[in-house]
């Protein structure tokens, strides 16, 4: 057919083209044209033809310039900052946590709602990231209108529909078939065009790790997530946009302490923040009366390990030494399962229980794990901190920019899927 080529329309090729090019100098960028035609695979000719579109866009801009062999310096080019801004949310289980950053991820904005404990409500947590968006888009650095779209990394297993959108089943937060998406929409003050992007956050976290933290270059990792619950994310080179794993939910200890879940000996019953409280609470710890799970935990921590010359608390330190060992045997698991590269920890309770017994947890891991692929992982601390999960989230409507060549966001459609799942499955930074 006419204006078509191997199924592919003209508009997709271009589309194609854009999308080559601004990723390219996303990742890898500032580039000069000359630079751009083999890194893309493209002539001159449609490189030139792309950046002067991209260009009268505002999405590429000049960067400087670098000296040629014998000729003029060529011009360096890079995606435009402030062309793009996008949300990143965290629906943890201590706090919604809302960001709004710019196209190259600088922070320009936060606000953070904590949550009472066991305070899931579907409709309070909707209104919380509702109020949020409307906060960071009110600080002088926001452009709403160059919103590209809302990411929310959430607890649980989330299912995209036709008729409702991202319906989230979250278990140990008692939401089922949460339809998420249309509570934000039902009540939102943003246009209509702006998508939600939502999924779940072990996953977010795990694709903020791999684009732009301590996964960067691998081909097999898993990413796990250990705050009031426990998840994972693995990414091998079938699903290099990352699988979210109930991981928490594997069973550790047949009849053992009973899961937030209903089920008994998950390893979230053992490792998550809550369960490792509750354990330390039973044996007779103390921890402070009516703070939240994460200074509780850093209470415990100093307990288990003080500064120089004071008492430790053996209660603490035995419960925390029991856990480096089940954690240790849940990344076997993994490693046994998936055999990755690297396994990476993050979650505000992994970066504060990895700090202190890592070193444990990689000895544990080995022992409970076949020797040849526990003697090909390594396992480390994401290096994204505790804002991961929302970089992560910010990514979703980033990758969904690139899949559509840098076009705006277009009004959403009824039946409409999010197109992002394909943008992160091409483009995974080695």
């Amino acid at each position: 057919m006419a204006g078509q080529r191997n199924g592919r329309t003209v508009r997709d090729l271009r589309r194609g083209n854009r999308t080559a090019v601004l990723q390219k100098l996303y990742f890898d960028g500032p580039l000069s044209r000359f630079e751009l035609g083999p890194a893309t695979g493209l002539s001159s000719g449609s490189v030139s033809n792309v950046v002067a579109d991209l260009v009268a866009d505002g999405l590429v801009e000049e960067a400087g310039s670098v000296d040629s062999d014998g000729g003029r310096p060529r011009t360096l080019l890079r995606v435009a900052p402030d062309s793009g801004q996008m949300i990143g949310v965290d629906v943890g289980e201590t706090r919604v946590r809302v960001e709004l950053f710019d196209l190259a991820l600088t922070e320009l904005a936060r606000t953070e709602r904590r949550l009472v404990p066991h305070g899931y409500d579907a409709e309070v947590i909707a209104g919380h990231i509702r109020d949020g968006i409307a906060e960071v888009l009110g600080v002088e650095q926001a452009v709403p209108e160059r919103l590209l779209g809302v990411g929310v990394g959430v607890p649980g297993i989330v299912e995209h529909t036709p008729e409702q959108g991202a319906v989230v089943h979250g278990q140990t937060i008692g939401w089922d078939a949460v339809p998420l998406e249309q509570l934000l929409r039902s009540a939102s003050r943003l246009p209509d065009e702006v998508p939600y992007f939502i999924d779940n956050g072990a996953r977010t976290l795990g694709q903020a790790e791999m684009w732009f933290g301590a996964g960067r270059g691998a081909h097999n990792a898993v990413v796990v997530l250990f705050g009031s619950g426990v998840g994972a994310c693995v990414v091998t080179p079938e699903v290099e946009h990352g699988r979210a794993v109930e991981w928490g939910h594997l069973t550790v200890r047949v009849r053992g302490r009973r899961c937030r879940c209903g089920a008994a000996g998950c390893l979230e019953a053992y490792a998550g923040a809550e369960s490792l409280l509750d354990r330390w609470r039973e044996e007779g710890g103390r921890p402070p009366e009516g703070t939240d799970e994460e200074t509780a935990l850093t209470a415990m921590l100093a307990a288990a390990y003080p500064a120089e010359g004071a008492g430790h608390d053996p209660v603490a330190l035995a419960v925390l030494e029991e856990t480096a060992e089940y954690v240790g045997a849940g990344l076997s698991d993994l490693i046994n399962l998936f055999q990755p590269e690297r396994i990476l920890i993050g979650g505000w309770a992994g970066l504060q229980l990895g700090a202190r017994f890592l070193p444990a947890v990689r000895r544990h891991a080995a022992t409970y794990a076949l020797r040849h692929p526990a003697g090909k992982v390594t396992i480390d601390l994401g290096r994204l901190g505790s804002d991961a999960v929302t970089v992560g989230a910010a990514i979703l409507p980033l990758a969904d920019f690139f899949a559509s060549g840098g076009r705006r966001p277009e009004p959403v459609t009824e039946g409409r899927l999010p197109a992002w799942r394909a943008a992160l499955r091409e483009r995974a930074p080695r």
